[in-house]
């Protein structure tokens, strides 16, 4: 397969006006390092190819993949690992793994214990550990579907906290200027659209006398539009995230709490040993993810996407853990993968 190019594909939507981003700047020669937050996801392999295509030292730039499943699968697509390695090495940086010791599950399913420490991989080969002696506390629920990021805490265990201990547990960031790159899109929900383009890090310490950081988060496509992101993979030819070829429009977890009624059923189509395990954590819990309904409701409502249907191949690449098909292809030859200008089905 040379692009898993095996549908029609859909045309791109006229162009969305969006506002032009009067944030700040950072200036792109100041740094040593560049630290780009990589899902795997078209908005974090944008920004990755921005930094790129802006002139920044490529030697200076580091991918950062926070695992949610902690190399014990669970809620994730079981491909992302090994596709955000291949990126890495198509484009000639390094990729560093970071975790929350259990993942996704364990914290979860944490019951009067403290949040598992965060696990992350360090230039010389080395595992760097932080936390784990946080207060007790009990879950026993999936996150919830809203902007609040206690109730959500997908997000923050297993991301955002995860990131943030990875860039303070190592020496070689004091004393040093970092940038932090995220590719959150303003054109993804109101909430996004409220975030500053370029502030202070949550690591950040410049102005502290003891263990000095200076890290800035930067937001380099907060004003694109999704017709930019796909414009500015097509121009370096990165094939997609295999779950954009099943129909996604986002390569967020498999199991995603913001997913539609179509991608459940979809799951529940590809993946129906996972789904089924999924569905009875929900009943287990006495709480559902959605609010209203349970997620097998939920994928009753729905329909698998034609694309997973009509392609077993794309399914069975997805789940599996080695991602075996090209990952750069001709520009020329490149197509918008199904998924494209689909559903949101993302954070509000």
């Amino acid at each position: 397969m040379e692009q898993l190019a095996l549908f029609s594909f859909p045309e791109p939507p006229p162009p969305i006006e969006i506002p032009y981003d009067i944030g700040e700047k950072p200036d792109l020669t100041s740094y040593d390092y560049y630290i780009v937050a990589f899902s795997g996801g078209k908005d974090s392999c944008s920004a990755l190819l921005h930094l790129l295509e802006s002139g920044v030292d490529r030697s200076r730039i580091e991918l950062f993949h926070h695992d949610v499943d902690g190399r014990n699968p669970f809620f994730d697509w079981p491909i992302t690992t090994s596709y955000c390695e291949a990126v890495a090495k198509a484009f000639g940086v390094p990729l560093y793994m970071s975790w929350r010791e259990g993942g996704f599950l364990r914290e979860m399913l944490r019951n009067g214990t403290p949040t598992a420490p965060v696990i992350f991989e360090k230039p010389d080969g080395t595992l760097g550990k932080a936390g784990g002696d946080g207060p007790i506390g009990t879950r026993l629920r999936y996150p919830q579907v809203t902007a609040n990021l206690q109730t959500r805490y997908c997000s923050a265990a297993t991301k955002i906290d995860v990131g943030a201990a990875a860039l303070r547990g190592q020496d070689r960031f004091l004393g040093k200027r970092t940038l932090f790159i995220t590719g959150e899109r303003a054109q993804e929900s109101a909430a996004r659209s409220r975030y500053a383009s370029l502030e202070r890090h949550r690591s950040d310490t410049r102005d502290g006398t003891r263990r000095v950081r200076h890290i800035d988060h930067w937001r380099p496509i907060l004003q694109w539009s999704e017709q930019e992101v796909w414009a500015i993979m097509q121009r370096h030819g990165l094939n997609p995230h295999p779950c954009y070829w099943l129909g996604l429009s986002r390569a967020s977890c498999a199991f995603c709490i913001f997913g539609g009624a179509d991608q459940w059923a979809t799951l529940k189509h590809i993946w129906p040993e996972r789904f089924e395990i999924v569905a009875g954590y929900e009943e287990q819990f006495g709480v559902t993810i959605k609010r209203n309904m349970s997620v097998r409701d939920l994928a009753a409502k729905g329909k698998p996407y034609p694309s997973a249907l009509a392609s077993p191949e794309i399914a069975r690449l997805a789940l599996s853990e080695t991602y075996n098909v090209p990952v750069l292809v001709d520009p020329q030859s490149w197509m918008h993968p199904p998924g494209a200008f689909g559903e949101g089905g993302g954070p509000t």
